[in-house]
């Protein structure tokens, strides 16, 4: 079985990011960029399938400037095979994303597809979707368990009410929540290893895509900074503050 996983570059979660001064987004200059979480924890879920025997192969695609390279080059260390980068200088957004998601899964024909969730610099949580909708495949979002057994992909989805188990007939789409794996950090062998493991470089063009923009940022700015909190002395007190003063009683 062959397992597509597709990644994203975005500043490191441990990194306080700033805002330009325009407000038209956010001041990358000099950050550390790293792969997206929800990345990573795809990428560990389909090296444990080629570990279990279940996969054969795991190629990981990213879609951004040559930069990206950094991020396909720590999933290749993690364990990926081999590596496509559909380079461009444009800001791709979710739709444009999952198109050429679909011109690669049409290329590579995998069985399944890892992703995550979403990202956490736009965290709009919606790739898998559009590419489940774009290709007719099957989806799984949020999945916090994964098994492939009898042909078919057993997902254990996170939704409000707790929990929902379905099975999702190969090939499939299956994004990823925070619990369904811990990722492992990769070795220094492994990481000297995916100097030469292969990577593929080709254009939106290339793939029969064109990247359009469908969203138009206006403004980006901070959130308003939050008072701090104060300790009562009994809840007669607190509900007096929550009447009289804050008024949300």
């Amino acid at each position: 079985m062959k397992v597509l996983v597709p990644i994203k570059r975005v500043v490191d979660f441990n990194i306080k990011v700033r805002v330009k001064a325009d407000q038209s987004g956010i001041d990358l200059a000099n950050l550390k960029m790293s792969m997206n979480p929800f990345c990573e924890i795809a990428v560990e879920e389909a090296v444990r399938l080629k570990e279990a025997g279940v996969a054969e192969e795991v190629i990981a695609v990213s879609i951004g400037e040559s930069v990206c390279q950094e991020q396909l080059r720590a999933a290749l260390a993690l364990g990926a095979d081999r590596a496509i980068l559909v380079e461009t200088n444009e800001q791709a957004q979710p739709l444009s994303i999952a198109k050429v998601l679909k011109a690669v899964v049409k290329k590579e024909a995998p069985e399944l597809v890892i992703l995550g969730k979403q990202a956490i610099d736009g965290d709009n949580n919606q790739t898998g979707q559009m590419l489940a909708a774009l290709t007719g495949m099957p989806q799984g979002t949020f999945a916090s368990k994964l098994k492939i057994a009898d042909g078919k992909a057993h997902v254990t989805r996170e939704v409000d009410g707790g929990l929902q188990a379905v099975a999702l007939n190969l090939p499939a789409i299956v994004t990823t929540d925070l619990r369904l794996n811990e990722p492992r950090y990769a070795s220094l062998p492994n990481i000297m290893k995916a100097k030469k493991k292969p990577m593929e470089v080709l254009t939106p063009a290339e793939l029969g895509v064109q990247l359009k923009a469908t969203v138009k940022v206006l403004k980006v700015e901070l959130p308003a900074e939050r008072t701090a909190g104060i300790i009562v002395e009994s809840a007669a007190e607190l509900v007096d503050k929550l009447k009289n003063e804050a008024k949300v009683i």
